[in-house]
């Protein structure tokens, strides 16, 4: 029977594929439950997942821990290169963010964070960690590390706003020059917890040091997105 189960994994793929190709799955609609699903390809829920699995590899189907399967809604176009932040980028793509704010203090730095911000040992960082959502999909859990010097009090704030709108307002601080180091990574424990997913789940890792007018290193961000939630998309003028 085992022997069948790469041809059940190719049938239930395909026919998968074209439902949501064709509409009848809509983007962000949830799947019938495994055991159904099951049932419908008369196969074994072992096989089933196998096929899960691969779609959701390629970005067309996502699990979320005790709620189901889903559709995978449209990725959102990330492009470096453009001067935004995350909730003009979203909005300016007929898309709807939320960003909660999971913690912010001041705490000694790491030594990662220590060399991102080209800081001595020992230095105090402000942390604020966040998670944003997309449509109501959690999509990006973000670490921001900001040089204590350049904002003081910034804590007091309402940090669900946008970080780059607050620099400019409350301190006249723009963004200079930007490095964007983008891999790919499986989530460890706290990134996974705050996204709702599984240890080890496939998302994009983005680091981002951040210059401001007058070429100081001013914050870094830590960015970790769900594999299928963006597609980074660049042009570069002659």
């Amino acid at each position: 029977m085992r022997e069948d189960a790469p041809r059940t994994v190719t049938a239930i793929c395909r026919s998968l594929q074209e439902q949501i190709e064709h509409g009848l799955l809509p983007k962000g609609g949830k799947l019938p439950a495994e055991r159904k699903l099951s049932e419908l390809f008369a196969t074994t829920r072992i096989t089933l997942r196998e096929a899960l699995g691969q779609l959701e590899a390629q970005g067309l189907i996502y699990r979320e821990e005790r709620r189901g399967w889903f559709v995978s809604p449209p990725r959102l176009a990330y492009n470096p290169l453009v001067r935004s932040h995350f909730h003009a980028m979203v909005s300016e793509q007929g898309r709807l963010p939320a960003t909660e704010v999971l913690s912010a203090r001041l705490l000694p730095a790491s030594v990662e964070v220590c060399a991102l911000l080209e800081l001595p040992a020992f230095s105090s960082v402000y942390q604020i960690r966040r998670a944003r959502r997309i449509d109501d999909r959690l999509v990006l859990y973000v670490e921001h590390y900001l040089n204590p010097a350049y904002f003081p009090g910034i804590l007091e704030f309402d940090l669900t706003l946008s970080l780059t709108d607050l620099y400019a307002s409350e301190y006249g601080i723009h963004y200079g020059r930007v490095r964007f180091d983008i891999l790919p990574t499986a989530l460890q424990s706290e990134a996974a917890s705050n996204l709702k997913l599984a240890i080890g789940s496939p998302a994009l890792r983005i680091t981002r040091i951040n210059r401001d007018q007058h070429d100081r290193i001013i914050d870094c961000d830590l960015e970790f997105w769900r594999h299928d939630a963006i597609h980074v998309s660049v042009e570069v003028p002659q």
